[in-house]
């Protein structure tokens, strides 16, 4: 094995060849029957790296991977690191328009592909070869088929594809040796594709070295420490026995970054395969000897704590001391319901995004009042800006658009004119706007209100839907709920909440709906229609799906309406 290096920039296979060596016997990686010590870690990736770079991957190419939570996800990204090449996230349910649109957006020249959903990228293959999706799986200079849990391995749908491969033979026809590539820095790029929630997915593309201070904790998992000085302290930062477990695939950001900033300190990181079942998450965790764990929004925590509550005392916890929210909204209600459930652990909720990196986060305290969403002390390089582009005075009440300066990504893939938008200089300093709309209290506290796209304006009162959703999920009858605007010849917009009712309860109607938002919402935020819907589209991570919830609304079956 030989010395390890010590690291001189903030390149991400830098510092990995430079941390898994000292952790060499440590376990990396858990999923599912899975195990993956950092030795066998670097072995298998290193393998890939050969393979890949023999069919012509380097500097600057892309490696799609279209793959369930999986320890080769993170094989394939070390691999595409080490040789300067560039991992792109790909959501594992998209088929059709939305997975061709992505292969071809990000040029990738080398896809990996679980066996079970094969049948997606052959259905592209299919089509004409004037078609994006088409001409994209064409390109491809290998593609890698990775086996189902429990399956032998093989192709899937791929088997009439010349480049098609299973994962398993590609890696065991490979050296281990490693491999170096001269230019690695700072600058290579980082690649982190959003959930497109409102629209096409869209690329956000980073420098390394800002993606490492902005993105995965800067040597600072646990925001304790604060950011390392210098790359060479990365080695000093190494954690002692520390297991991670986001509740979240590594497609999806909060998992991806949380997962790599473990992976460069030494810890263990555990994944769930498949969907969520709360009941087998809480089980590793007992197993794993987790210490702390990360919910996506109330998708994740609300089944989690029915899973807790309805098994009371079956697992011990005792090895956790830290449970945290990110990559989505969660309800005021179901944060105070962690803090009474879980009085030993610290209960954080975290800001941030896939264009701004992590912007803050708040710890709950026993007794805190909890309303609406996030709301968390501003960084230093963290401003509410009005429609003037002037700083928002604290504790007037208005509403400004949330921006960060800083370490930020160079733009949008693709998309000169969203980066122009997005990332806006003010007196001269580069800011992010996410489109979050926010007011800043009178202790520079920032209080979250929601994404400036998805308000709706009605009669000319502003709806968030956050606002809206979060307190009908309250409702017993509501299991999960998504609020949009509709066309309304009255009001120009109205609300419409699109309902997944609780299995084997008598669904709710609009009037239940409305008197229970009564007592804490104003008249206008009120839906004056409801759709019902078997399941609420989301994410495999639990973001929501607004452009589907908008068609329900807006479907051929008139909504139930409430008097106007």
């Amino acid at each position: 094995m030989g010395d390890a290096p010590t690291p001189a920039s903030y390149n991400f296979a830098d510092l990995w060849e430079a941390i898994w060596p000292r952790v060499a016997d440590r376990l990396a990686l858990v999923c599912g029957d899975q195990e993956r010590t950092y030795t066998q870690l670097a072995e298998r990736a290193n393998r890939l790296a050969h393979h890949l770079r023999e069919r012509g991957v380097g500097p600057g190419d892309t490696v799609a991977l279209f793959l369930r939570n999986d320890t080769a996800y993170l094989e394939a990204m070390i691999a595409a690191f080490t040789l300067r090449a560039i991992p792109v996230n790909i959501n594992h349910r998209y088929t059709g328009d939305e997975l061709g649109y992505l292969l071809a957006d990000s040029g990738a020249v080398v896809l990996l592909a679980h066996e079970g959903i094969t049948d997606a990228v052959a259905e592209l293959a299919g089509r004409a070869t004037d078609d994006p999706g088409a001409a994209a799986v064409a390109a491809m200079r290998s593609i890698l088929v990775v086996a189902d849990p429990g399956s032998d391995g093989g192709l899937g749908d791929l088997g009439d594809l010349a480049v098609a491969m299973p994962y398993e033979d590609a890696l065991a026809a490979a050296s281990t040796e490693p491999i170096v590539t001269e230019g690695r820095s700072g600058d290579d790029t980082y690649l982190m594709y959003t959930g497109g929630t409102t629209g096409r997915p869209k690329g956000v593309v980073w420098r390394q070295e800002d993606a490492f201070f902005a993105c995965i904790g800067g040597g600072d998992p646990l925001r304790l420490q604060g950011p390392v000085a210098s790359p060479a302290e990365m080695v000093d930062r190494i954690v002692p026995g520390f297991v991670y477990f986001p509740l979240a695939p590594l497609m999806h950001a909060a998992a991806q970054w949380t997962t790599w900033s473990w992976l460069l300190s030494g810890g263990t990181t555990v994944l769930q395969p498949g969907s969520l079942d709360a009941e087998a998450a809480w089980q590793l965790v007992a197993d794993r000897g987790v210490n702390s764990m990360t919910l996506v929004g109330d998708a994740v925590g609300r089944p989690m704590v029915a899973a807790w509550e309805a098994n009371p005392g079956r697992w011990d916890i005792s090895t956790m001391f830290a449970l945290s929210n990110g990559g989505a909204p969660m309800s005021a209600t179901l944060k105070a319901r962690l803090g009474e459930l879980f009085t030993g652990l610290a209960i954080v909720d975290g800001f941030g995004s896939s264009e701004s990196g992590v912007q803050g986060s708040q710890r709950l305290q026993a007794g805190d009042q909890i309303s609406g969403l996030a709301r968390f002390a501003a960084g230093a390089g963290t401003q509410v800006f009005g429609d003037d582009m002037r700083p928002l005075e604290p504790g007037s009440g208005a509403v400004g658009r949330v921006a960060n300066t800083g370490r930020l990504p160079q733009g949008y893939l693709n998309d000169p004119e969203k980066t122009a938008s997005t990332f806006a200089e003010v007196d001269g300093v580069r800011y992010c706007f996410t489109g979050d709309l926010a007011t800043i209290e009178a202790d520079g506290t920032i209080q979250l209100l929601g994404r400036g796209s998805q308000c709706i304006n009605t009669g000319g009162e502003k709806v968030f839907p956050e606002e809206v959703e979060s307190a009908l999920i309250d409702h017993p009858a509501v299991a999960d709920v998504l609020v949009v605007g509709v066309a309304d010849e009255r009001w120009g917009a109205s609300v419409a909440a699109v309902v997944e009712p609780v299995a084997d309860a008598a669904p709710p109607t609009l009037d239940e709906l409305r008197d229970h938002l009564r007592r804490g919402l104003a008249g206008y935020k009120l839906p004056k229609h409801l759709v019902l819907v078997d399941r609420v589209e989301r994410s495999p991570a639990g973001k929501p799906d607004y452009r589907w919830a908008k068609r329900m609304a807006e479907g051929d079956d008139a909504p139930p309406s409430a008097p106007t």
